[in-house]
């Protein structure tokens, strides 16, 4: 910067002081007016970042936390704004809830439950984890009662609970009405709700409606659709990504029912027997093989099974063929049911289950191996150890050649027959026998009789 025309030297610099003194004072006034870029990008993700949908239907069961696990990670992974769980269930496994409800708890990525028809038993359990609820209109959450496998509630004091302690924290965690949430899976605590001017008594399970789930606090708003609930996160203009089970997790829920993995075994168990003992049909030993290996395929699947327990039931079948064909006084064949049984328990989510599932699975093979031995029992493989033939005459098997032509022909006897010994006819000499009489040599005899080989001669009196 030059001096302009006229200004002197202090002028100038008089100038620039004043220039800069203003400058140091504007600059707070400035900076005040701007946005703190760092705690704008903290607050508001990008607009890429999706809302991502996740299914939650049908039983809630070992394969499902896999798929969810799965499906929270590549969320996380994919910076998602938000995980809206699409909830429509009856229920299923407690254990199973309880890790899905750790999932949710600590999941980075925020989470709202939309209920859309039922969120029933373990389902509630699971919607209760989420950070906020939506519930379709005509939808229910609730009706959390333990009940067995028939569908008959339990009456387990110490498990009960368990499990309402379980609903109560996770009301309390996102600031509900805990009581509620107890009532749900305790008939004998009844809970008051002066929202809806509701009182369920004891002796009583509560289910909320979406209505009166919304009065008391364990809904946030109803949404009749999707779009709605995204709207209601302000997500409407962020990418929808639903998350779809892989083929092999649809493989893996549906192969870890235990219904399922009963009828697995049961058809490994009795097409692998089959195939021993009543050998030559192939079908039988194909499904068999199949059984197994969609059992130990969905377990492996589901993370539970690992190599070394498809290893163990392998050296199992490998152990009970051996016994088949080597004398090993039973050792082998108790040591191949060992690690059989072993393969299938410890590949399982739940042991006990397992257990069960095997020994109804073995008891039904045998019933079916038995009916289908006594059918086919002319295959069998114990026939390869048995003579079955019979060597008859009528088959052309004979011991030795007939003499039937020598019967009634007469000749002398060349040594003393007591009562064997030689005799001659014509020129041939033929060994005899008499009935028993002493015949000395050189006297006449006649064949009376011709078995086989067995000539019988008898004297002829002069």
């Amino acid at each position: 910067m030059r001096v302009g025309a006229g200004e002197s030297k202090s002028q100038f610099w008089q100038r620039m002081v004043t220039l800069m003194l203003a400058l140091t004072l504007m600059m707070p006034v400035l900076f005040m007016g701007l946005p703190d870029f760092k705690t704008a990008h903290a607050e508001t993700k990008p607009l890429a970042a999706p809302v991502v949908v996740i299914p939650v239907h049908h039983t809630v069961e070992n394969g499902l936390y896999n798929f969810l696990e799965r499906a929270f990670r590549e969320a996380e992974e994919m910076n998602a704004l938000h995980i809206v769980l699409d909830i429509n269930t009856f229920g299923g496994r407690i254990d199973s809830a309880q890790e899905i409800g750790q999932l949710i708890k600590n999941s980075p990525v925020p989470t709202i439950a939309y209920i859309r028809g039922k969120a029933i038993s373990a389902g509630s359990y699971i919607a209760l984890n989420a950070e906020q609820i939506a519930m379709e209109p005509g939808s229910s959450i609730g009706a959390a009662a333990i009940v067995d496998i028939t569908g008959n509630e339990i009456e387990d004091t110490k498990a009960i609970s368990t499990w309402s302690g379980l609903m109560k924290g996770a009301a309390e965690m996102r600031g509900r009405n805990s009581q509620i949430a107890e009532a749900m899976v305790d008939k004998n605590v009844g809970v008051t709700m002066p929202e809806i001017g509701r009182i369920v008594p004891k002796g009583e399970i509560v289910t909320l409606t979406s209505q009166e789930a919304l009065k008391v606090g364990y809904a946030e708003t109803i949404a009749a659709s999707l779009d709605e609930v995204v709207k209601f996160i302000g997500g409407e203009n962020h990418p929808l990504i639903t998350m779809e089970l892989t083929v092999a997790e649809r493989i893996a829920r549906f192969v870890t029912e235990p219904w399922v993995a009963t009828l697995l075994l049961l058809i490994g168990i009795a097409g692998v027997a089959v195939e021993i003992f009543v050998p030559g049909f192939g079908l039988p030993g194909i499904l068999g093989v199949l059984g197994f290996g969609l059992y130990f395929f969905g377990h492996y699947i589901a993370g539970f099974a690992g190599a070394e327990d498809i290893a163990l039931f392998v050296a199992g079948i490998i152990l009970l063929f051996l016994e088949i064909f080597v004398s090993s006084f039973g050792i082998l064949g108790i040591l191949g049911a060992l690690c059989l049984f072993s393969g299938v328990v410890l590949s399982a989510y739940n042991k006990q289950m397992a257990a069960w599932s095997l020994g109804i699975a073995f008891v039904l093979a045998v019933v079916i191996v038995v009916i289908v031995i006594r059918i086919f029992r002319h295959r069998g493989v114990w026939n390869r150890f048995i003579l079955s033939e019979k060597l008859t005459a009528e088959e052309g098997y004979v011991s030795a050649s007939s003499r039937k032509e020598l019967l009634g022909q007469t000749g002398h006897a060349l040594t003393p027959l007591r009562p064997a010994g030689t005799a001659v006819f014509g020129e041939e000499r033929v060994d005899v026998v008499t009935s028993g009489d002493f015949i000395p040599a050189g006297r006449t005899v006649k064949v009376v009789q011709v078995d086989g080989s067995r000539i019988v001669v008898k004297e002829m009196k002069e």
